[in-house]
């Protein structure tokens, strides 16, 4: 679980991400899970973004994806989710 703070900081460093993963009308599946853990192992900080035409809520959405790959929902702002996940061979963040 991240403290107030921590998500302070992974939020400084996720404005300037572009998402990596987009939510479409396809919806939540297996498939998309497996990406973003393999993405996440690598960059440990990641964006998603849930498209207009979609019908999933993004808080929903960033919460079944949190649960289901095992990382931390830093934050849901608008259609856009972070996640973070600490890499066990590639760490490069520091978390306060």
């Amino acid at each position: 679980m991240l403290t107030g703070k921590q998500k302070r900081h992974l939020r400084s460093l996720a404005h300037h991400l572009t998402p990596v993963f987009q939510v479409g009308k396809g919806g939540m599946n297996d498939n998309l899970i497996r990406h973003v853990e393999e993405a996440i192992e690598v960059r440990e900080l990641i964006k998603v973004n849930v498209l207009n035409n979609s019908s999933e809520d993004p808080k929903e959405v960033g919460a079944w994806v949190a649960a289901e790959s095992g990382s931390e929902l830093v934050q849901v702002i608008g259609k856009t989710i972070v996640l973070y996940k600490e890499s066990k061979d590639h760490k490069t963040i520091e978390l306060p």
